[in-house]
């Protein structure tokens, strides 16, 4: 429980930083700034927490291993990727009579720093939805011995999930932060602390390459 807190106080502090944006700029780069500073220490100590391990086998492994993709598993009745893009993008317009389903707006993407115009259809994977900690990566550090039931969950968990830049994304594959991070360096901080929540929730564990590279990169958030 104690590790939970820790980590939704970390999620709040981010979540405060980002919606500074009613503020002055130097009021909201020093709130942001500030947040990620407080949310980093706490997540060094999560670090280590966490278990290391070398990464189980990729056998058995596949998309459907975690459910059916953007599963309405809040019965709000619409789907994952809508519920995310809702939130992370900004002047956003709805299909014509639709409660849900997002027809276009803007991505302040994190991954790349740059704004992004998301319009529903044949181009809309310009826009994708990540998992901060990727399903093949999740299913090699604890993942694969889970329940269906929970494997769903995760793979349609908000903590999870962000909306950022297509190749990005897919430049990512199921890398962890030992082997890719974004190339906007000024998220890095916020990236591995994210990942850190996430893993903590989810109790999955660490390569030692893994917990080194996140370590650097906390380190240089102070």
């Amino acid at each position: 429980m104690r590790r939970l807190l820790a980590v939704f106080f970390v999620l709040a502090l981010l979540a405060a930083g980002c919606g500074s944006q009613g503020s002055s700029s130097s009021t909201a780069r020093s709130t942001s700034t500030a947040s990620v500073r407080v949310s980093a220490r706490i997540a060094t100590g999560e670090l280590s927490r966490l278990s290391v391990k070398p990464l189980a086998p990729m056998v058995g492994y596949s998309r459907d291993q975690f459910g059916p993709a953007w599963a309405d598993v809040d019965h709000n009745h619409c789907d994952t990727r809508d519920d995310i893009l809702r939130r992370d993008l900004t002047q956003i317009v709805l299909k014509p009579g639709s409660t849900c389903v997002v027809a276009r707006g803007i991505l302040r993407d994190p991954y790349t720093g740059k704004s992004i115009s998301f319009l529903r259809g044949p181009n809309s994977s310009v826009v994708q939805i990540d998992h901060l900690v990727a399903l093949g990566d999740a299913w090699r550090t604890g993942a694969a011995g889970w329940s269906a039931a929970l494997r769903e969950q995760y793979a349609n968990d908000p903590v999870v999930l962000l909306a950022v830049d297509g190749p990005q994304n897919e430049a990512k594959g199921d890398a962890d932060a030992s082997q890719w991070l974004p190339s906007n360096r000024s998220y890095d901080c916020t990236y591995v602390v994210k990942q850190i929540a996430v893993k903590t929730k989810y109790h999955l564990w660490l390569t030692q390459t893994e917990r080194d590279a996140m370590k650097d990169v906390l380190a240089g958030c102070r």
